[in-house]
């Protein structure tokens, strides 16, 4: 009889970056939709509520392939000095079900977040956008700057953040990803000379006005998968064309989605899916800004940890 976990392939974080590149990533996802996957039909996470944040469980198959990802959220952790979300990945063969790779599932969230806005992003985007306003300091903040540096030419980004010291230091580590760019801690002002936006914080309410955001501006929020949270006014969602990973998901999941139905400002109806998007049965609105508000899949962290592995 084997020994499994001898049997395992170990693949750290070292690994992870050494193999898969965020272009690769951002390759892998695009390539999987337009190959004809639909995430409505990936698997139902179950998200628990257990007393300093949430268990988090996230099977999928696709491809031939099997995975699982067992993560936790820590709303605390940033004040200790660690992830808000951390999680392990467990690889497996898709026929015998045979666990086959163990991987860092911190390194593979942090990696396939951005790279999941920026597969969106750049179907959406207008060729020349290049002005990016990043609203966060932490580890996803930075990466998608080097996300959507990976899609185009970053000519300026601005940082957005409450503390001022870590808003700096996200700075500096985002310099690195775009080294033409003109990188600095910004404002909430800084949304009306952008055209690329990104939320990635922890906020519960609105982070700027509806008016604020240019009828060419891509907008991409991938702060909470709460249903009682958003980082978007309804009001943008009600003028914008609005992409979701799945009406199912964005239905139980999206609080910025969720919100503007409520409101009456957006109309379930009128979602567009990754798949939608990706296949091109519906094309990139021209005309009013472009949202994309993810919650997190299975079926994601599969594509990637397939490609690291």
């Amino acid at each position: 009889m084997s020994d499994v976990i001898a049997d395992l392939a170990l693949v750290d974080a070292r690994l992870i970056a050494e193999r898969v590149s965020m272009a690769s990533a951002i390759e892998a996802l695009q390539t999987t939709l337009r190959n004809g996957f639909d995430p409505e039909d990936d698997l139902p996470r179950t998200i628990a509520d257990i007393p300093g944040g949430q268990l988090l469980l996230m099977p999928a198959a696709a491809g031939g392939a099997v995975g699982q990802k067992f993560a936790s959220v820590a709303p605390g952790n940033p004040a200790r000095g660690l992830e808000r979300i951390q999680a392990v990945y467990i690889l497996m063969d898709g026929e015998t079900l045979t666990p086959t790779a163990l991987l860092d599932g911190t390194a593979l969230t942090s990696l396939r977040t951005p790279a999941v806005s920026a597969a969106c992003a750049d179907v959406l985007a207008g060729p020349e956008a290049g002005d990016l306003v990043v609203f966060g300091t932490g580890p996803q903040a930075v990466r998608h700057v080097e996300a959507f540096a990976a899609i185009r030419s970053l000519r300026s980004v601005r940082l957005v953040g409450r503390d001022a010291g870590r808003t700096a230091s996200a700075a500096d580590a985002a310099r690195r990803y775009a080294p033409d760019a003109d990188i600095r801690p910004g404002t909430v002002d800084d949304v009306r000379a952008a055209d690329l936006i990104v939320c990635a914080t922890t906020a519960a309410a609105p982070l700027f006005a509806a008016d604020a955001v240019r009828d060419d501006a891509t907008v991409v929020a991938i702060g909470s998968h709460e249903p009682d949270r958003a980082e978007l006014p309804p009001e943008l969602l009600g003028r914008a064309q609005v992409v979701v990973e799945s009406r199912r998901v964005a239905a139980a999941e999206a609080g910025d989605v969720i919100g503007a139905v409520r409101a009456g400002m957006l109309r379930a109806d009128d979602l567009v899916t990754m798949h939608d998007l990706l296949t091109g049965a519906i094309a990139p609105a021209t005309d009013r800004p472009r949202v994309v508000k993810t919650c997190g899949m299975g079926w994601q962290d599969l594509v990637v940890a397939r490609r690291a592995v």
